[in-house]
């Protein structure tokens, strides 16, 4: 699958992407708890995608990094499509 492929709804996202910037991290409050959230911007040949981090994903995505990202979903958050990779996902560098 490529990003110009992904729309809200979608689930079981298989994409291999590079990773254009990633924010600072900061701590939320979700109903689980206290939790750090970053954003990364990734994109492929076809376009560009907020792909949301959480918890110990924060630390293993870097900036130029080429990353597979398995199991993710698509979701409209404040009017932008993101990916979020959930508990079932799974985020592992390839370069």
């Amino acid at each position: 699958m490529k990003v110009k492929d992904v729309k809200s709804g979608m689930n079981d996202i298989n994409l291999i992407v590079r990773v254009v910037s990633v924010s600072k991290p900061r701590k939320v409050m979700t109903r689980y708890g206290e939790a750090m959230v970053a954003s990364a911007l990734v994109a492929d040949e076809t376009g560009e995608i907020t792909l949301t981090l959480w918890r110990n994903q924060v630390n293993i995505v870097k900036p130029g990094y080429m990353i597979k990202i398995e199991g993710a979903f698509a979701k409209k958050f404040r009017d932008k499509l993101e990916l979020n990779v959930g508990k079932r996902g799974r985020i592992t560098v390839v370069r």
